[in-house]
């Protein structure tokens, strides 16, 4: 469901993620997820933000980016809003289980470079409720702006499994017996990838760090970061300076593992490099469309 219009809390500061994790955690068996729950109707708001070019230098590194770049990464903007959506998903008026969720797509407009020593304002509100196959998702929507406009937004859908009768969408199942596109390079993945991802990013999601705490979530071990496989994906392929991008995180990348990068007219995609098993696909283009 879609909630009311929402209304407008500003932030004096970045939220400290690891209180909010914690409450998240503590909250979750609380949690009963439906598509048809209420949703949070606040919409976070934090002027004067400014980018940590320490942690940004980390982010690129673990993510392939060229560091030290005069532009941020066009996927960089949703580690900064990702204090305010954690802040509005841990708490207890969200009706979704923090442990576990799992981050299913991304649509991303970056409308103009994004200078890293510029100041923004970020925005960031969950849009609503749907319900899928394997459970209920969330879909959350985060804002950058420069000055009065908006440079960069974007909109995430997680997932939080549970049993449900829903159908598939159209288009929600994907589809598997595509052509491949060509493999442009094969990576091998280390077990630690979740943890330094984790480490540069700020999201220590379980489900990424150990194979012990993934498999109490229903994985055989630790996996991926999404926003970890795009950004990779991302760095290969390369982004125009005003782009659009769009990427569905099909089946999760189990660490360590090997994957092989697929490109092809502005589509990409990662695949088990063994089993070819389609894990992302993606694609990124000018803004605005042509």
């Amino acid at each position: 469901m879609t909630s009311a219009a929402p209304t407008t809390s500003t932030l004096t500061g970045v939220p400290a993620l690891a209180p909010l994790l914690a409450r998240g955690a503590l909250l979750s068996p609380l949690k009963r997820p439906r598509p048809d729950a209420d949703l949070p109707r606040t919409r976070l708001v934090l002027p004067g933000l400014r980018v940590d070019l320490a942690r940004l230098a980390a982010y690129e590194r673990v993510c392939g980016f060229a560091t030290g770049a005069d532009a941020l990464p066009v996927t960089y903007p949703h580690v900064l809003g990702f204090p305010l959506a954690m802040r509005l998903m841990s708490a207890r008026d969200f009706p979704l289980p923090l442990l576990g969720l799992v981050h299913t797509s991304i649509g991303i407009t970056r409308r103009a470079a994004m200078p890293a020593t510029g100041a923004y304002e970020l925005a960031v509100h969950v849009e609503g409720l749907a319900p899928h196959r394997r459970g209920t998702e969330a879909s959350v929507v985060t804002e950058l702006r420069a000055g009065a406009d908006v440079v960069w937004e974007s909109r995430s859908t997680y997932l939080a499994r549970h049993r449900t009768t829903a159908r598939p969408a159209a288009g929600e199942t994907p589809s598997t017996d595509r052509e491949p596109l060509p493999a442009r390079a094969e990576w091998r993945l280390a077990g630690d990838v979740g943890r330094r991802y984790g480490a540069a990013s700020g999201d220590r999601n379980p489900i990424h760090l150990h194979p012990l705490t993934a498999r109490l979530f229903g994985f055989p071990r630790a996996i991926a970061h999404g926003m970890w496989t795009v950004a990779r994906c991302l760095a290969e392929h390369g982004t125009p300076e005003a782009a659009v991008v769009r990427a569905q995180f099909r089946t999760p990348v189990l660490l360590p593992g090997a994957v092989a990068y697929g490109a092809e007219d502005g589509r990409f995609e990662l695949r088990g490099a063994r089993d070819g098993r389609l894990h992302l696909s993606g694609e990124a283009g000018p803004y605005p469309a042509a």
